[in-house]
């Protein structure tokens, strides 16, 4: 069996358009940067993040118990 469980990297708020990244050297999100701009958003926003049901952290195949 090899499956791995894969977080995240990217978020973005699906009101405001604040988009969020993974640093791993701090283990926390943090705005993210484009074209040396920082994607706030509102910051009085209660974000939606874009992470739902379709989002799907296993990879790999599993082999069929039997």
């Amino acid at each position: 069996m090899s499956v791995e469980i894969v977080p995240p990297t990217r978020r973005s708020c699906e009101r405001c358009g604040r988009t969020d990244v993974w640093d791993e050297d701090t283990g926390n999100w943090v705005i993210a940067e484009e074209d040396g701009e920082r994607k706030v958003g509102d910051r009085h926003c209660i974000h939606e993040w874009d992470i739902n049901g379709r989002y799907n952290p296993v990879t790999g195949e599993t082999e069929p118990e039997g």
